[in-house]
């Protein structure tokens, strides 16, 4: 009887986080989005990209120290509203080319499609993706070490080759956080969400630089 009213709470547990979690997850990639859409003007230099980045990081570790009170949503948002920044520069730079809004839009298009695609396929079978752990990593580290060594080659293949990994690393990566959260491996609504937010906000820009690039 006991086991029974367990994995009842369990399963009640579980499906609070994922409740939570999706309407966390609209709101800030929705917040993101306004603040893109309102700072495609910027011309951010090297430096404010670099403050970017630091304030992100810091963000971060604000995120994980305050998962449990409500500062930590405030931090959270804080760093979605940060990516906005970021991001619409990199918009407005896509929209000037030729056909850059038709890129911009496909890509959004892919990224919602996956990201429900994958999550679903998650939520209706309910595997275990929690043995790609090692694989998504070193595959992110690939992803990141080429992406410096790309600093200093030109080629648009090599670029396009980044992206491509890229993309399909984070979409891994949606397959491996959603399956966490569906089976209970992660508790904290707010980590979940970040985990999420961060796997749909690479997995749009890795498609945007496949679709970009090819114009």
């Amino acid at each position: 009887m006991s086991s029974i009213v367990s994995r009842e709470t369990l399963g009640t547990g579980v499906s609070s986080v994922i409740k939570n979690t999706y309407r966390l997850l609209s709101a800030t990639l929705f917040f993101t989005a306004v603040v893109a859409w309102s700072t495609q003007g910027l011309r951010l230099g090297m430096l404010a990209y670099l403050g970017c980045m630091i304030g992100s990081f810091a963000l971060i570790f604000a995120i994980f120290r305050l998962k449990n009170s409500g500062l930590g949503l405030v931090a959270l948002f804080a760093f979605a509203g940060l990516q906005g920044v970021g991001l619409g520069p990199v918009i407005s730079h896509y929209l000037r080319t030729p056909e850059g809004s038709s890129a911009v839009s496909m890509a959004s298009f892919l990224t919602g499609t996956v990201f429900v695609g994958l999550s679903a396929y998650v939520h209706v079978t309910k595997k275990d993706f929690s043995a790609w752990s090692g694989m998504l990593f070193a595959g992110l580290m690939l992803v990141v070490v080429a992406s410096i060594v790309g600093i200093f080659v030109s080629s648009s293949a090599y670029q396009m080759t980044i992206a491509a990994v890229s993309a399909l690393v984070f979409s891994g990566y949606i397959l491996f956080d959603t399956s966490r959260i569906v089976l209970g491996g992660e508790t904290n609504y707010i980590l979940a969400t970040l985990r999420l937010y961060l796997d749909v906000l690479n997995l749009f820009l890795s498609l945007l630089r496949l679709l970009g690039g090819r114009r």
